[in-house]
């Protein structure tokens, strides 16, 4: 039996359970692979606005039995909603035993503030008014990513390395979005530093990074855990310090992105 590696706290988000995107086969390992001090899931671990597509496999269900586990073995679990499991925020506040379901949650660690949050809250292109378009975008972004695996599939037995069409796409569209509403990331950062937080944690956009914010009015850190579906990442916290875990070398980015 493989040793699990200690891990003072572990951040997924965006794992989309119930869509045909997700990576609950290769998340399932890397859960086996540590032993959390903290788990916390920041958003969409529940693809709720897709449940009517009933797609559910076995490896869906046994992240949440492993989840459970880390509830058993008496690992604190936070479960911050996202928007594709808005309906949970219903429970908002809710705890039973060592699981708590949050919104937001301020998290201290050696003396820093954390604010972990999913990040929709400040994404004007999932608002009230624009949310049956957003759940449009996300039924069409599951089919593309199923496209996506059968090119890289006749790819792979071509001998051709694989492309990231999904993700090309999605970055694109992102661009175009940006030009027209509000940035949620700044609006994220501008209200951590106005509030003193030292750190900011999101999830939200499956764009992976940890960089330094440095404003006229401060500065902050701000981290993203990048998501189950095309990038497979987690966030770490140990000793001090938060890498990046990438699942498809097993190794840890180390140090803040300065691009």
């Amino acid at each position: 039996m493989s040793v699990r590696r200690s891990v003072e706290v572990s951040i997924i988000s965006d794992v989309h359970l119930g869509t045909y995107g997700c990576c609950a086969k290769e998340l399932n390992q890397y859960l086996k692979s540590i032993d959390p001090g903290i788990l916390i899931i920041n958003g969409d671990w529940l693809d709720i606005w897709n449940f009517g597509s009933n797609y559910w496999k076995p490896e869906h269900t046994e992240n949440l039995y492993l989840v459970f586990d880390f509830l058993r073995s008496g690992v604190p679990v936070y479960y911050m909603t996202g928007n594709h499991d808005d309906l949970v925020r219903r429970f908002t506040g809710l705890k039973l035993d060592n699981l708590e379901i949050r919104d937001e949650l301020i998290l201290n660690l050696d003396g820093k503030s954390h604010w972990i949050f999913h990040g929709d809250i400040f994404d004007l292109s999932v608002s009230h008014k624009a949310r049956w378009l957003a759940k449009l975008g996300g039924k069409s972004y599951d089919y593309l990513i199923r496209l996506n695996r059968l090119i890289n599939f006749v790819r792979s037995g071509m001998g051709m390395e694989k492309i990231m069409l999904s993700k090309a796409i999605k970055d694109s569209v992102k661009s175009i979005v940006k030009k027209k509403v509000s940035d949620f990331e700044e609006i994220a950062i501008e209200h951590a530093i106005e509030h003193g937080y030292d750190y900011v944690i999101c999830g939200h956009i499956h764009k992976p990074q940890i960089r330094k914010i440095v404003t006229a009015e401060g500065s902050v850190i701000y981290l993203n855990s990048g998501d189950w579906v095309e990038n497979m990442t987690a966030l770490e916290y140990n000793k001090g310090e938060w890498n990046l875990f990438f699942y498809q070398n097993e190794l840890a980015f180390k140090g803040i992105d300065r691009g």
